[in-house]
């Protein structure tokens, strides 16, 4: 039998990369999906932005696999849209076992040169955007009465910060603090919370664009800070991240809570 049959999981950030990576792998595993992208810039960074044909073609895949899908273009700084969406899913498919808060930007640049309105949204969407996911969709979690799981998205730079992404570091922090209260208060329930600690993933967002690039060229010593002990692959595609979060989303983790589980070719060991 498929790990998931019967259940229902919400990813946010869901149009490509690692958010469709998930809702595939998750949709082979029995699962029906509630999935959302703000298919759009929500601010400036040096990549492109997903694109609503692009969330399309995530919904259209996963309907292939013969699996129910709810989907809705959602920024998730707007907590109103989270639940509006959370409660459609649930009065279409019936209940809801997994959240996997996704969705996230990177930029970059030295704090003390940063534009305050740059470490804003990044607060606001990766570590706000993941209180909101869980806040949104708890609640049916907890009525339904299942038990389930949670897997937010942070990131090495969650457990050992990186240069010139004051920001990203502090936000990806903030989410593993988050999980580990989350975690406690949300045991009585059975739900169980966990971190997935993504490095380096082959995606459009996680390939450095001109940004990056001029931080490490002005900066030669921040190369120190980004090593890694395993090369082969050199970097995790996104369906490697899918399996993580497949496993923290299965019964196979069912002992797992409050945990950071590094997908990051022993990044965080150096």
């Amino acid at each position: 039998m498929s790990k998931l049959q019967g259940r229902v999981a919400f990813i946010t950030g869901a149009a490509r990369g690692q958010g469709r990576a998930e809702a595939l792998k998750l949709a082979q595993e029995g699962a029906d999906l509630i999935l959302t992208d703000i298919c759009a810039s929500p601010t400036e960074t040096d990549y492109e932005p997903a694109t609503p044909a692009e969330l399309a073609e995530t919904v259209a895949q996963v309907e292939k696999l013969d699996r129910r899908v709810v989907h809705a273009v959602a920024d998730v700084r707007d907590l109103g849209a989270l639940e509006s969406l959370v409660r459609e899913g649930v009065s279409q498919l019936g209940r809801l076992d997994v959240v996997v808060a996704n969705a996230g930007i990177v930029t970059w640049g030295r704090f003390w040169e940063m534009d305050p309105r740059r470490w804003q949204d990044m607060i606001d969407i990766n570590l706000t955007g993941v209180f909101n996911t869980l806040r949104a969709a708890t609640p049916a979690m907890i009525q339904a009465g299942n038990g389930g799981s949670i897997i937010a998205t942070s990131s090495v730079a969650g457990i050992k910060s990186l240069p010139g992404q004051a920001h990203y570091s502090a936000a990806k922090a903030g989410v593993v603090g988050l999980v580990k209260t989350a975690a406690l208060e949300l045991a009585p329930y059975r739900i169980r919370v966990n971190s997935i600690h993504p490095w380096g993933v082959r995606t459009p967002m996680g390939a450095m664009g001109a940004d990056g690039q001029k931080v490490f060229a002005d900066n030669p010593s921040y190369a120190n800070a980004m090593g890694q002990i395993l090369f082969d692959p050199p970097i995790s595609e996104p369906e490697d991240i899918a399996n993580g979060v497949l496993f923290l989303a299965s019964d196979d983790s069912r002992t797992m809570t409050g945990a950071q589980l590094t997908l990051d070719h022993g990044a965080t060991k150096i």
